[in-house]
């Protein structure tokens, strides 16, 4: 055999050997999420994410992705817990996975959005908030309030994992432009200050002005005093009645326990956190609903407050003898 037909032999065995080793390479198994999120970036980018977060990718993935395309962004339908390497890439790049919204109300607990998670998405509210109790840092107000978009087929673990990461992230980043820093304990604390601003505000307008009464009464050592702090978890709707304020027993009845409760009392927006840290400049210590009207009358002295609680009646009373 010549020098010539040697090498030519010995090349074409090399990229068999190649071909294979590739071919293996890209039939083998890998197991995966059926449901997966990729964010937006260039593919190394991508590629990077999903090695940290969800499968091991190297060189070889990387160069059959940009062969395929671009990388869907967004929920990803892989459709099965266990596929090939190639069928997984070319998952990544066309299978779009359909979303529902829900929404998260300013002021509703995490016990009723859970259920309408459950509802919407067929999901179990009981799996779903055995994961919601593994990976919360607070009773309450680890998800914030807003819209999102929940992709079918997540797992009920996957979905609490999504909306708390994803709250959490917004939560750094505010706190990070507001106090260059993000101290959890501390945040939480704002957030549960929030938490009660949301409860007993009739209008964002007003934020300010009720977390100015809140850190009044803090700072004095008078008990807040506050109905929306017991409208907690299940009791999110319930009308606060004498007997409940005499028998709940729980750090969120503010009547019994000064301060402020352990735990925020049910998901926050944006405008309320900021009112918790940055209250009006007021001497408020009472406020009370005016009748009739979406919004609260402020004063400084419980001989104040007690008079405009009587106007009040003494609406009420003229709108009984009118019907």
């Amino acid at each position: 055999m010549t020098d010539k037909l040697k090498i030519s032999f010995l090349i074409q065995e090399f990229l068999y050997i190649v071909i294979v080793t590739v071919l293996f390479y890209f039939s083998s198994v890998i197991y995966t999420n059926k449901v997966i999120q990729i964010p937006s970036g260039s593919v190394n980018y991508i590629i990077s994410y999903l090695t940290q977060k969800q499968q091991p990718l190297n060189l070889l993935d990387n160069i059959a992705l940009r062969l395929m395309g671009s990388p869907q962004k967004g929920w990803i339908d892989i459709g099965a817990y266990e596929l090939s390497r190639l069928d997984y890439l070319h998952k990544l790049t066309t299978s779009k996975a359909p979303t529902t919204t829900v929404t998260l109300i300013p002021g509703e607990t995490y016990y009723f959005f859970l259920k309408e998670i459950a509802s919407k998405l067929n999901l179990s509210f009981e799996k779903l908030k055995l994961a919601y109790d593994k990976q919360k840092i607070a009773k309450d107000g680890n998800i914030l309030a807003d819209s999102y978009n929940i992709p079918h087929g997540a797992s009920e673990d996957r979905v609490i994992f999504f909306l708390i990461e994803h709250s959490k992230k917004r939560y750094e980043k505010f706190s990070q432009k507001i106090f260059s820093d993000f101290n959890q304990k501390n945040w939480y604390r704002y957030i549960t200050i929030a938490s009660i601003i949301q409860k007993e505000s009739a209008s964002i307008k007003e934020m300010p002005i009720v977390s100015s009464v809140i850190h009044n009464r803090l700072k004095i050592g008078m008990p807040l005093q506050m109905d929306g702090t017991l409208n907690y978890g299940e009791f999110s709707h319930k009308v606060i009645t004498p007997h409940m304020i005499r028998t709940d027993s729980s750090s969120y009845n503010t009547y019994k326990n000064k301060g402020i409760p352990t735990d925020p009392i049910c998901a926050v927006s944006l405008e309320a956190i900021k009112a918790a840290i940055k209250p009006a400049n007021t001497k408020f210590l009472y406020f009370v609903k005016i009748k009739n009207q979406n919004k609260h009358k402020f004063t400084t002295t419980h001989k104040q407050h007690k008079q405009r609680i009587e106007k009040n009646r003494k609406i009420k009373d003229l709108y009984k003898n009118i019907k």
